[in-house]
């Protein structure tokens, strides 16, 4: 089968261009697979990091791919669709995580051959920071799709609210393995300037309002001098109202911050350092750091929003806690370390990793592809 998928590629870096290159490989096993990649993915001056591309410290998977698509640039919704049709795929694949792109795919799902069928991915319905234009940009795209791939049951539902005749199929986001192996804990610990005596909180990732790292910082000046946290991320955004909750919280001592993109080769640092990840989100549908922390086998404290609980508290793969409440993550963080309960966690997420496979991902999609 000829299966074309539309989206970010090498070299865009991220957690979407991450999962693109896993998919493309698997898929490559089997079928014959072709990228179609950006050529601007986001405006400059609307892009809140530093750089959308890989750097000399990632370590990318380079996906050859066919860069036609500008965003903001109408001229190339056609050509990108007309070089789709050239290609002539049974299934198109689109990854849609954010409305910003709902102009460019619905305008070229509507021009692909009818004879190809489009299942695009969401990783999202509606964005966690919501705009008046998401909903009516979203409907605009998922009216041109055929079926669709959620990656939680929390996305199923966003879907059917604004598509109610959707057909869609829930697969679980699969565990990253390209990060390479866990280090020595003493190692990382060292490396990154730690106290092996304490125990170590590890927030990672994008810093973004609805991810909910205030909440996380108020909930560690109520825990003992034996613990620290590790915060490692970009943030999107200023950092200056974190900084002015860390000044002021009497243990900045104990906090350790990476204010700036991670960059692939020091993935294994972070993970291998902490005892627990926490995802203190305020809003949420799956998480991608969470398949990043089930692959260096460390359990997660989390907010019951989404996805996240399908995620950790189904599988028994770490704490949920009801919802972003300082004290109720407290409880949950001295819990965990007061039971002896980590490896519990940790047999478990050994067990549930097998199901979370990129094997098991395609597998499922192609059988949903074929069966309607």
């Amino acid at each position: 089968m000829k299966i074309a998928i539309l989206s970010s590629f090498y070299p865009l870096r991220g957690g979407i261009a991450q999962f693109n290159a896993n998919l493309y490989n698997e898929l490559g096993l089997k079928h014959s697979v072709k990228a179609f990649n950006f050529t601007r993915q986001y405006p400059s001056l609307l892009f809140p990091g530093k750089t959308q591309y890989v750097t000399e410290q990632d370590n990318p998977v380079k996906i050859e791919s066919e860069a036609v698509l500008d965003s903001i640039n109408p001229v190339s919704y056609f050509k990108t669709a007309k070089a789709i049709n050239q290609w002539g795929p049974d299934l198109l694949i689109i990854r849609y995580w954010i409305s910003f792109f709902a102009p460019a795919f619905g305008i070229i799902t509507r021009l692909i051959n009818k004879k190809t069928r489009i299942i695009p991915i969401l990783d999202n319905v509606i964005p966690h920071e919501r705009k008046f234009y998401d909903t009516p940009l979203t409907k605009f795209f998922l009216n041109g799709c055929d079926s669709f791939i959620v990656l939680s049951e929390s996305v199923g539902k966003e879907l059917i609210q604004l598509k109610p005749d959707a057909t869609y199929r829930t697969i679980p986001h699969p565990v990253y393995n390209h990060f390479g192996d866990k280090m020595d804990k003493g190692t990382a610990i060292e490396k990154l300037g730690l106290d092996p005596t304490k125990k170590t909180l590890l927030f990672f990732g994008l810093i973004r309002d609805y991810k909910g790292l205030d909440i996380l910082l108020e909930t560690f000046r109520l825990l003992d001098d034996s613990y620290q946290l590790v915060v490692a991320g970009e943030p999107y955004g200023s950092f200056s109202e974190y900084q002015s909750i860390i000044d002021s919280s009497g243990c900045s001592d104990r906090i350790k911050l990476f204010i700036r993109y991670i960059e692939d080769n020091e993935v294994p640092l972070f993970f291998s350092a902490a005892d627990v990840t926490v995802l203190p989100y305020k809003t949420a549908t799956q998480s991608g750091i969470s398949a990043v922390s089930f692959h260096f086998e460390i359990p997660l404290i989390t907010t019951d929003v989404g996805g996240l609980s399908e995620a950790i508290a189904k599988p028994g793969t770490g704490i949920v806690v009801k919802k972003a409440d300082s004290l109720l993550l407290r409880d949950a963080v001295v819990s965990y370390f007061s039971n002896n309960i980590d490896e519990f966690y940790r047999k478990n997420i050994k067990k549930h990793n097998e199901t979370l496979s990129w094997e098991n991902f395609t597998t499922q999609l192609i059988d949903f592809y074929n069966h309607k």
